[in-house]
């Protein structure tokens, strides 16, 4: 295989990890790659899995199971090195590996890292009564993760030292893939920034255009959901739609109301052969894999959801307090009493602030504690206000730390330059070794970095990293009170 080489690292891209999942293969599981005989160029960034359409133009292409390695050049003293794989977010909708550049990392931390597609939409989370099977693009993160077991010693990483971590969908992935029976010895660690098994929402409480849920769908809904999509395809005979909607381009699929929702297809299933049970059981009863966790989230998720429909339909204070009676009724008084529009600069961000704190900071730290009374748990929560946006803000509003805004931290994305400041380079450095500590460890102490208590869930406090910027920017953070989650707790 031809790589490319760089001052201090190695890069392998688009390197097939499954069959592509075209033609007769659209909605089957990963099947195995037609192995080759000369050398393969893995100098250009593989196809990005097909996605958009709607208001947005369809990109990408369906044969995308591709995955990228990035290794630090030259030997390590420790003999193997541990291997990071990483999955984007992008609501299982969007997104696409080589966004990432990891090789900082790598360097950093003398870490293999691996960066991998999986299927989207319509095309990775489709179930139907015509379908034997489902979750394909849980199924795809399955096949990297094996592809990484038979392969990671060509690249001088430790099949027996795999960190598994997302962000968003990427985390939802990993917190998933933790109770999977399926997952069994493919990873020996797992991160999860700003996503966890136990999140959920009221109506209209993530998005207007949202009911109430969860990150998981039933069987049920799924199944309703994809014949809901095949009758709106003109394909509603069960015995014939499947083969029809393999007859219809990508394109018009995507171009289809019925695909773009709502609802849309954002959400894997549980009961199924890869998740037996809803994820949230699975933790709350103990069924999941005993590796070490660091999981996470961010101090103001909630911008980056309310930015996106505030241009279209802006938040004032009446529009605010509409909100709050949709999505918490007779208890829409008590939240407002907690979360007046007094504290905030605008209606918007009050209504951030609660999305932020019911529906990702309190179920993450949930999540936390469950995890917690089974295996060793780091917590952290990403604080720096100032850090630059991935996601669109509408002008005039600060985009604080919104969700997605820790990935410039971790990666080089693509195509932005964050122009950090000096504060932001030193914070960026410490988390790219805590996270790769972690990686190789289990535990993100080292020498160099300010101390990490392991989260104790029985603690009356337990303790969560604060990630900030400046002397003494990284710290303990109480984050349940922070967060008020004794509040939302008594509202369950």
């Amino acid at each position: 295989m031809k790589g490319a080489l760089f001052d201090g690292y190695r890069s392998f891209q688009a390197i097939p990890y499954a069959a592509p999942p075209v033609g007769e293969r659209r909605w089957l599981a990963p099947g195995p790659v037609t192995a080759w005989s000369e050398p393969r160029d893995a100098t250009k960034a593989p196809n990005a899995c097909v996605q958009g359409g709607g208001a947005k133009p369809v990109t990408g292409a369906e044969d995308c199971l591709y995955l990228n390695v990035t290794t630090p050049r030259g030997p390590t003293s420790s003999g193997l090195k541990p291997v990071m794989v990483w999955l984007h977010g992008g609501a299982f909708t969007s997104g696409f590996a080589h966004r990432y550049d990891p090789h900082r990392m790598a360097q950093l931390g003398d870490a293999v890292v691996v960066t991998a597609n999986y299927r989207l939409g319509v095309f990775g989370l489709l179930a139907h009564p015509g379908l034997s099977d489902t979750d394909f693009s849980l199924q795809d993160e399955l096949a990297a993760l094996r592809w990484v077991q038979r392969n990671a010693r060509a690249f001088g990483g430790d099949p027996n030292n795999v960190t598994f971590f997302g962000e968003s969908a990427g985390g939802l992935s990993v917190c998933a893939l933790l109770t999977s029976p399926s997952s069994a010895g493919l990873f020996h660690r797992a991160v999860m920034q700003s996503g966890m098994c136990t999140t959920d929402w009221p109506n209209q409480g993530l998005d207007p255009d949202s009911a109430a849920g969860s990150g998981w769908l039933s069987p049920e809904e799924a199944r309703a959901r994809g014949s809901a999509a095949a009758q709106g395809l003109g394909c509603a005979d069960p015995k014939t739609a499947i083969e029809c909607m393999r007859n219809m381009s990508a394109a018009d699929l995507l171009a289809s109301p019925a695909v773009q929702g709502p609802p849309a297809f954002g959400y894997p299933s549980y009961g199924s052969r890869i998740l037996p049970e809803h994820p949230a059981k699975a933790l709350a009863e103990g069924r999941f894999h005993r590796v070490p966790v660091l999981a996470g989230s961010n101090l103001d998720e909630g911008r980056a959801f309310v930015f996106t429909y505030h241009v279209r339909n802006p938040i004032t204070a009446e529009r605010y307090r509409e909100l709050l009676k949709t999505s918490y009724a007779e208890h829409a008084d008590e939240v407002e009493a907690h979360y007046p529009l007094s504290d905030y600069d605008s209606p918007a961000l009050a209504w951030a602030a609660v999305i932020t704190d019911r529906v990702v900071a309190c179920p993450t730290l949930q999540g936390e504690r469950l995890l917690a009374a089974k295996t060793p748990v780091y917590a952290f929560e990403f604080a720096d206000r100032n850090a630059p946006a991935v996601l669109p803000v509408p002008p005039g509003m600060p985009p604080g730390a919104m969700h997605t805004s820790e990935l410039f931290y971790l990666f080089d994305v693509l195509p932005f330059n964050p122009n950090f400041t000096e504060e932001q380079k030193a914070l960026s450095t410490s988390m790219m070794r805590y996270w790769t500590r972690f990686a190789k460890t289990g535990n993100p102490n080292a020498s160099e970095l300010p101390s990490w208590t392991r989260f104790r869930g029985a603690n009356a406090v337990p303790y969560v990293q604060s990630l900030n910027v400046g002397a003494g920017g990284i710290h303990s953070v109480d984050f349940g009170t922070e967060h008020r989650c004794d509040f939302w707790s008594s509202l369950q």
